[in-house]
């Protein structure tokens, strides 16, 4: 497994998205735009943090959750991948920072990850799971069952 640079900088309350996809600049910035648009029913700034550096291209998701794991604060992180800038929703990945040890017991771990530890969601989404889940409102598992049930298996709203 490669290291990866450090993430440094990002506000505790900062959506982390990570671009691990450098083939097309022009569905990154449709992704970027989308994710600082105003949301929710405030709406509410967006606040981001996007690692866009090549260093971090092809990065595994072990890869990342490794580079990250340091930071407490960070529930979920939102990866911007070769699915990410071909698809026509421009669903990010979700992948939760849970593990095996943060659990009470294995059985604890299989329930909050029944519905997988990813999960796709649109941008437009990307604030409401980050926001719930950094207040523990709502757990991944909540997220990852609605994304389940889609036909193309993604989170769109609640």
């Amino acid at each position: 497994m490669r290291a990866l640079p450090a993430v440094t900088g990002r506000d505790e309350f900062a959506v982390l998205v990570v671009r691990t996809d450098h083939h097309d600049d022009q569905a990154w910035q449709f992704v970027t735009a989308a994710l600082m648009a105003p949301w929710g029913d405030g709406p509410h700034e967006a606040h981001v943090h996007f690692v866009d550096d090549p260093a971090w291209a092809g990065a595994t998701v072990d890869e990342v959750l490794n580079a990250v794991r340091a930071d407490d604060d960070l529930a979920v992180v939102f990866f911007a991948d070769r699915t990410t800038m071909r698809a026509e929703s421009h669903a990010l990945l979700a992948v939760t920072t849970l593990t095996r040890e943060e659990c009470v017991d294995d059985e604890d771990y299989e329930q909050l990850t029944q519905f997988g530890r990813e999960f796709r969601v649109v941008p437009a989404g990307v604030h409401d799971v980050h926001a719930n889940l950094s207040i523990g409102n709502l757990g991944f598992e909540e997220y990852a069952a609605q994304a389940h049930d889609d036909p193309e298996r993604i989170y769109r709203s609640f």
